[in-house]
């Protein structure tokens, strides 16, 4: 069932470009040790990522969204290898880069970056703005000589949009501002022309005046070298400026994906709904409906049986929701939805799902 979805999803999609990464079943489970309990009993586990699959295609921007705690972050650890999963695949040139170890680890690294969301937690305080871009360089053996390396290092800054670099080499985290803090750790990430780039909350940390800016520089890095991403963000303004594809996830499932448009302008799922009735619109005229969810999100350590959404869901039916766990069904082409009723929602009238996002 795992293997036709991923199939009916990339193939919904409608593109015949490369694949990048690919998916398949992607769980990642922390195990809690409760004291002396450890001992007796089962384990217990906290399922971060609990069976995702999705493709990642050459030049796209795949938005990951959800509420904090919904396993985003942890999915973007596993793709780069800084989590190890517990079960599932991640396909990349036809390995599955969970099995790798030692050179071949080293070199799958080179291919992939992450852009964290605080740039001045991620770069080191006491190095240059030239040492943190060189670093990567070094650590791979990219550059014959020492002159080459800082050619490099001044490229990656200026497609980075600090010009001219030459100014910036010798400064300090402390010296520069947030968006340029930010900017640099974009440049310590182009620098060795990877493969596919995750960005972890990457504008969140930023002032909203310079948020656009970054935006746009990533998107016009996109489109200069054919970087693809997977952007994680919690906005969904953000998510719909800048993917091709949204994934909304909740509790450690991907309950939703598809084109950005489709999935903003005709969402099927309660909880995409209830995200997408919270975004507020600059316009004091302007009314749409508020799609209520109650209480709190449950616990990954104890899930509730049946669809994990449920609980909350203001349309969930007992003996129905509360039993089975909906799969993910194509809804139209390239649009999945992992709900019971999905199809009842699909023929409801556009204008009772539409939001303004921009």
């Amino acid at each position: 069932m795992v293997n036709w979805v991923v199939s009916k999803m990339a193939e919904g999609n409608g593109d015949d470009r490369n694949v990048v990464i690919e998916v398949r079943n992607l769980k990642k489970y922390f195990e809690l040790h409760v004291g002396m309990f450890k001992f007796w009993g089962e384990p217990i586990y906290v399922k971060a990522v609990d069976g995702i699959s999705f493709k990642l295609h050459e030049g796209e921007i795949l938005g990951l969204v959800g509420e904090s705690g919904c396993g985003k972050t942890t999915t973007g650890r596993l793709l780069t290898r800084l989590e190890d999963p517990t079960a599932g695949e991640v396909i990349f040139q036809g390995r599955n880069i969970a099995t790798l170890k030692g050179k071949e680890l080293k070199e799958y690294r080179r291919n992939v970056q992450m852009i964290f969301q605080d740039p001045y937690e991620s770069l080191n305080p006491r190095y240059t703005v030239q040492k943190t871009v060189m670093e990567p360089l070094l650590i791979h053996g990219i550059g014959e000589t020492y002159d080459d390396k800082v050619e490099l290092v001044i490229k990656a800054l200026e497609d980075a949009g600090l010009r001219p670099a030459e100014e910036y080499l010798s400064r300090f985290p402390h010296e520069l501002s947030g968006g340029q803090r930010q900017r640099v750790a974009i440049a310590r990430a182009l620098v060795l022309r990877p493969k596919f780039i995750v960005a972890d909350e990457p504008v969140s940390m930023l002032d909203v005046s310079i948020r656009a800016g970054v935006m746009n520089l990533m998107l016009d890095l996109r489109e200069k070298y054919k970087i693809p991403y997977v952007f994680i963000t919690h906005d969904i303004a953000v998510a719909r400026y800048m993917s091709d594809r949204i994934a909304v996830m909740y509790l450690g499932r991907i309950v939703e994906i598809g084109e950005t448009d489709e999935v903003i302008f005709n969402h099927v799922h309660p909880y995409t709904r209830a995200l997408i009735s919270a975004v507020p619109v600059p316009d004091p005229d302007h009314k749409h409906g508020r799609v209520e969810i109650k209480g709190e999100i449950p616990s990954p350590i104890n899930l509730p049986p049946g669809c994990r959404f449920w609980p909350r869901c203001p349309y969930a039916q007992k003996g129905i929701c509360d039993v089975k766990d909906p799969p993910l069904k194509e809804v139209s082409p390239g649009h999945f939805v992992a709900c019971h009723f999905a199809e009842k929602f699909m023929e409801e009238e556009p204008t009772e799902k539409t939001v303004d996002v921009s």
